[in-house]
């Protein structure tokens, strides 16, 4: 089993000088490691098809709508679910000490997605984005083997720090978070992208209500 995680938007709290409204973390759960190659093989056949460079960035935010499309055109026969957590930092919203500090966000950030995704885990080898801080991102995977790994079950094997732009599958998270965050903010154009994943969609918690 293989989980994949990214993030979009930023854990500021100040929504109206410059920070995001929304902070969304969304988990991709690929449970057969087959469809996870066959996924990573169809995504490095996409870039040949579209004249690409071989180390080209599939980045929702940044790739064209076309590119968007046939991105999510070409993965969605592979099975895969996702969850994700939409945090709402509006001040009237939202309060409290955890959410002050940048780590203790993100920390409680990935514990709702996980808690959320618990009962699909099993052994998962768990690929995170190796941007931002090496330290606080082992204290991050540290935090989650804790916290998960109770009652004799063991929901984390292993965790693992890669860039994105090496990774494919960390790729896919990426495009799942894009369409989150498009559909969240029901920007005019989100139907075209969500009609890709709706199907391996099983839970996309708006917190807090």
């Amino acid at each position: 089993m293989l989980v994949f995680i990214d993030e979009a938007g930023d854990t500021g709290r100040k929504t109206e000088s410059g920070s995001s409204r929304y902070f969304i973390i969304s988990l991709v759960i690929f449970d057969d490691n087959e469809d996870a190659l066959s996924c990573d093989q169809r995504i490095n056949l996409l870039r040949k098809e579209l004249d690409l460079p071989s180390d080209f960035e599939f980045h929702f935010s940044f790739n064209s709508d076309k590119i968007k499309e046939r991105f999510l055109s070409a993965i969605q026969p592979y099975r895969f679910i996702y969850f994700a957590v939409v945090i709402d930092k509006d001040p009237n919203k939202l309060w409290g000490p955890g959410f002050i500090t940048k780590e203790s966000f993100y920390k409680y950030a990935c514990q709702m997605v996980f808690n959320n995704a618990l009962p699909h885990l099993n052994n998962a080898t768990v690929i995170l984005d190796k941007s931002g801080s090496p330290d606080f991102r082992s204290r991050l995977a540290k935090y989650l083997r804790v916290r998960l790994n109770t009652n004799g079950k063991k929901v984390i094997k292993k965790l693992k720090q890669q860039r994105s732009k090496s990774n494919n599958l960390l790729q896919v998270a990426d495009y799942i978070t894009g369409v989150v965050s498009r559909k969240v903010q029901n920007k005019k154009d989100w139907t075209n992208y969500y009609k890709y994943v709706a199907d391996k969609e099983i839970w996309v918690q708006r917190w807090p209500k």
